[in-house]
């Protein structure tokens, strides 16, 4: 009845149901602008500058990364030393059964950031002893002194450590203390050794530091990647700024998150670690560090995958499995840089070889999430290939990232290799990293790698200039008509039916075929 007669309805009633028609076709629009035709999703994407290209272009591309790779390698080389030593050699008339030494640490500043104290022993050499390994008691007692030479306790409790000590053709260095930021302008300590064989003595310690010179250029080279990287990422979202963020391709919506995350990489706030005397900034650049790592992992397994998977993308099956395994290389990353730190806050004699039980733990549950993680990206980049090889624009772009990623994992792997070389799985890796930096290109290579990486890929995923007007005109059926001849609009042509990989290099040949003819 009400059908038939709508004029005797409720209008209160008859604008509700309006309302609730325009809202159920709005969204049936945006599904549909959301989740198009497979075939159609990839020509509906925003433009790319990588589908203009050439291959002079590409080249270009790639020598311009190695070029600018290798500047900072060479200003690496050029650059100061990291670590600064003083040896303390014990005076010989204490004679070898002396086991307690008193220790006075050089005049320090904030720009030594952080203070390591080791020791080497020494074995006398017997036909009886070749490969021997012995444990020992340390006590370790930590006085700290400021401007006006008055000497305050830095702690007074003194620290009972068990250490074992490894000899073979010589013995192995001993960290006996670490002092991950600094209070005072020197440090005296007291280490008495227990329990140790008479056949061992001491034979020199050494202090540790940053060198100063090392920790103004680190501050003035994060400044400028911070600069860059901030000009990088305001000209990316200005040249999207005009699409849609719906027609935003994959790696377009992922280069809007990783950027904004390389700014935290480089670390804006690393200044306030020579400001304040504080673990703070040091674990706030080691938490920035992990995210943009374990952000960039996840940009591997979402590109790889997503690229084949059009259309709508479910969180329970597309990104969760993805989030959770990358969760967990996080998870274990930053429980490794925590535990480190409380404990060395609580005990400066605190390592890693004390733990060694748990920690053992800890490196077999990284190592097997982190196979997990190659199998399972092995696996998307095969099945990507193997599927989207002869899909126009699809391909090229599964190669040039497949080819620009495979070339910064093999610079990254020869880089870890040449900074630790066999020693990357053994137990006392991570409490030793810090004081494994030979020369200021080690540190360099890692930032200036990412960095221009992530520089590269956001060049050739930003529009070009003519982007915007070549998409509406393409779109346009009555701009588009302008440039057909009669021939093409009655008969069709031949052109239209071309697998578009590189405009101008196919235009170009189909031209020069068609003059021909």
């Amino acid at each position: 009845m009400e059908t038939d007669y709508p004029v005797f309805e409720n209008p209160l009633c008859s604008e509700f149901k309006h309302i609730c028609k325009r809202i159920k076709e709005t969204y049936k629009e945006f599904k549909e602008d959301l989740t198009p035709y497979k075939d159609d999703r990839y020509y509906r994407l925003a433009p790319m500058r990588l589908y203009t290209l050439s291959k002079r272009h590409f080249v270009l591309v790639f020598v311009v990364f190695f070029i600018c790779f290798g500047l900072t390698l060479l200003i690496g080389i050029a650059g100061p030393p990291v670590i600064d030593s003083t040896p303390y050699v014990p005076p010989s008339s204490n004679g070898p059964e002396v086991k307690v030494f008193n220790l006075s640490s050089p005049s320090l500043s904030t720009y030594n950031q952080q203070l390591w104290l080791t020791c080497i022993i020494q074995m006398d050499r017997h036909d009886n002893y070749k490969d021997v390994t012995v444990n020992f008691n340390m006590l370790v007692r930590i006085n700290g002194v400021i401007e006006n030479a008055s000497i305050k306790y830095f702690n007074k409790e003194v620290h009972n450590r068990t250490r074992t000590l490894s000899c073979a053709e010589q013995c192995a260095e001993i960290i006996v203390v670490h002092l991950g930021y600094l209070n005072y302008t020197r440090y005296d300590i007291t280490v008495t050794f227990d329990n140790l064989l008479s056949i061992y003595h001491v034979k020199n310690f050494i202090w540790k530091t940053y060198s100063p010179a090392f920790s103004q250029v680190e501050i003035w080279f994060r400044f400028v990647f911070v600069v860059l990287t901030f000009v990088v990422t305001c000209l990316f979202a200005h040249s999207l700024r005009k699409f849609s963020m719906r027609d935003w391709g994959i790696e377009q919506k992922w280069m809007s998150i990783l950027l904004p995350l390389l700014l935290l990489y480089n670390d804006p706030f690393f200044p306030l670690s020579f400001l304040i005397n504080s673990w703070f900034p040091g674990m706030l650049d080691d938490l920035f560090q992990s995210l943009f790592l374990c952000a960039l992992l996840l940009f591997w397994l979402c590109v790889y995958h997503g690229i084949r998977v059009q259309g709508e993308r479910r969180c329970l099956t597309f990104y969760f499995p993805k989030l959770l395994i990358v969760g967990l290389l996080w998870l274990a990353s930053v429980t490794l840089g925590i535990w480190q730190t409380v404990n060395e806050l609580h005990d400066p004699t605190y390592q890693y070889g004390i733990d060694a039980s748990n920690f053992q733990g800890m490196k077999i549950f990284f190592l097997v999430v982190a196979t997990v993680y190659i199998l399972y990206l092995m696996f998307l980049i095969i099945r990507a290939c193997s599927e989207l090889r002869n899909m126009p624009y699809v391909d090229l772009r599964l190669k040039f990232l497949t080819a620009l990623t495979f070339v910064v994992l093999v610079i990254s792997i020869a880089i870890l290799y040449l900074r630790f070389g066999a020693q990357v799985l053994q137990d006392n890796i991570v409490a030793e990293l810090s004081t494994h930096y030979h020369n200021y290109t080690e540190f360099l290579s890692f930032y200036g790698l990412l960095n221009f990486y992530l520089y590269t890929l956001a060049f050739v995923y930003s529009p070009s200039k003519n982007a915007l007007y070549e998409s509406q005109l393409k779109d346009n059926p009555a701009f588009s008509m302008l440039n057909d001849s009669d021939d093409d609009v009655i008969y069709g042509s031949d052109y239209e039916e071309m697998p578009l990989q590189n405009g101008q290099a196919i235009r170009a040949k189909f031209k020069e075929e068609s003059d021909s003819d």
